[in-house]
């Protein structure tokens, strides 16, 4: 079984920056793509960035250029640095991985971290 922990949410004012960390654990695994997803309230999850194993990158248009997707293989982990951060970038972020393990390939989820932009 694989778990993924995201932490780093937060209150932050409009303008401010956060960092979001998605560490996988587990054994036997390997991960293909690692993403961040966003829900705001009231409303469905999307995709806010993506980081593929080759670390290729595409962003949301609303996204691009304030926030950055990274990876640390060796870690497992991923990361999203969000800066000049908005109202409308509220909402919970959850991290989701394509994960390898035991010859099948199946996506996972974190628990999901709150992030509070305030204007």
């Amino acid at each position: 079984q694989v778990q993924l922990v995201e932490s780093g949410g937060g209150l932050v004012q409009a303008g401010g920056s956060l960092r979001l960390s998605c560490a996988a654990s587990g054994s036997g695994f390997s991960i293909n793509a690692m993403s961040w997803y966003r829900q705001a309230p009231g409303k469905q999850r999307d995709l806010v960035a993506v980081n593929t194993s080759g670390g290729t990158t595409n962003y949301a248009d609303s996204v691009k250029g304030r926030f950055t997707i990274s990876r640390d293989n060796a870690k497992n982990t991923v990361y999203l640095q969000m800066n000049s951060l908005k109202p409308e970038d509220t909402g919970v972020y959850y991290c989701q991985a394509i994960v390898v393990l035991g010859g099948w390939t199946d996506i996972y989820w974190g628990q999901g971290t709150q992030v509070t932009v305030s204007s």
